[in-house]
């Protein structure tokens, strides 16, 4: 029986249970998507401070150019901001339409630069200082303060942020194209459990499988046929919305590969093109929301952001302070929000980052604030010891 009880395990941690998939189904309710980059992206290649002669002087290979007519200029936002040109038909449309915004100078004060370290403080979203409980995700306690949560980690293991008394399924979309276990594997492993205390976990484990993938087999033959973007992102982003508008509505999905120590361009080249990625897969994901786009919110954060100044070979390093995206349907329109200041030399941490203005667990208490209606006895449950930013953004 230790083999069948950690084959039932898996399968309800990574499966859930049916009875999820109709908690999320209204388009009404509010639904929340995190999506996390892993690898520190480069914020100010991002939300470009174009009128810095800073930037320029300590960026002569990876600045993006200032707003003009050239297709390779940043975009403009405000009189302070820009945004990189690898978002003009994607990401940029979202942002006039008032459906975007940007936090800059946003993170966290944990100083490691390490990825690991960072990324586990972040998804926790515990205090820096004092004990920490690593089996205490931020969003797993989100789902526990909320009335009929219906949560999904869209990745191949359980995330940090997710981990605690909440049970919390998880699924790799890309897998569901073709899964590890088939129909007639499915039937066997289910006959091990018949007449057992498990049966009914792993019978609805499975079923709540092959009810995913029945609802997406007809979106992967639309992406054949009606030109949707075989690019990765994209078409996760779409399969997320997909579930997401009619069955979950508290979501999470991690894109790695933003460590640009290296090459990582200006315009165009490597870092261009994770943007680009990234900006068609969200654009996606709004559009295949519909109806209940006007109701969600996606949040776009990285653990930390890379140094101002690029190293010696047309990269950037570890650093501190990043930029927040929020995005969604709801949203009041702001642009560039929260605590700022002048991009110079002086304004930098440890002369070489962005320095860390707004917490990010401040900016997300004050969202979920906004978006659920949480009392502050709640926001101390999901944030402890934090207090609640209200940026307005809803």
């Amino acid at each position: 029986m230790r083999r069948r009880t950690l084959l039932a395990a898996t399968l309800g941690t990574s499966l859930g249970a049916s009875h999820l998939l109709a908690a999320g189904a209204s388009a009404s309710a509010p639904k929340f998507l995190l999506v996390f980059l892993r690898g520190g992206y480069d914020a100010a290649s991002l939300l470009v401070p174009s009128t810095s002669s800073f930037y320029y002087e300590v960026r002569k290979d990876i600045a993006i150019a200032p707003p003009s007519n050239e297709l390779s200029a940043a975009l403009p936002l405000n009189q302070d901001w820009s945004l990189h040109p690898a978002l003009r038909e994607s990401l940029y449309p979202l942002f006039k339409r008032g459906e975007l915004v940007f936090v800059p100078f946003a993170g966290t004060d944990d100083l490691s630069r390490s990825h690991f370290e960072t990324q586990d403080s972040m998804e926790l979203g515990q205090p820096s200082n004092g004990r920490k409980d690593y089996g205490s995700g931020f969003l797993n306690r989100l789902a526990g303060v909320l009335s009929g949560s219906a949560p999904m980690a869209f990745t191949d293991q359980l995330p940090v942020i997710f981990q605690g008394s909440e049970k919390v399924p998880n699924t790799a979309l890309k897998a569901l194209a073709k899964p590890s276990v088939d129909a007639r594997q499915s039937e066997i492993i289910a006959a091990m459990y018949r007449g057992t205390p498990l049966a009914a976990t792993v019978q609805e484990g499975f079923t709540l499988r092959q009810e995913v993938m029945r609802d997406l087999a007809g979106e992967m033959q639309a992406a054949s046929r009606q030109a949707i973007s075989a690019k990765g992102f994209e078409l996760e982003a779409r399969r997320i919305a997909k579930l997401m508008r009619e069955n979950f509505n508290l979501g999470f999905v991690d894109v790695g590969g933003w460590d640009t120590h290296v090459g990582q361009g200006a315009a165009t080249g490597y870092l261009a093109n994770r943007f680009d990625e990234l900006g068609q897969g969200l654009a996606g994901f709004a559009q295949e929301m519909g109806s209940a786009w006007k109701n969600t919110t996606v949040v776009v954060l990285s653990e930390f952001g890379r140094t101002f100044r690029q190293n010696g070979n047309r990269g950037t390093d570890h650093g501190h302070g990043t930029v927040m995206w929020v995005l969604g349907g709801g949203l009041r329109g702001q642009g560039i929000v929260g605590e700022q200041v002048a991009v110079e030399r002086a304004s930098l941490f440890q002369d070489r980052d962005f320095p860390v203005l707004n917490d990010y667990r401040a900016v997300l208490g004050g969202l979920f604030q906004r978006q659920y209606g949480l009392s502050a006895a709640q926001l101390a449950r999901v944030f402890p010891a934090a207090k609640a930013r209200d940026l307005g953004l809803l």
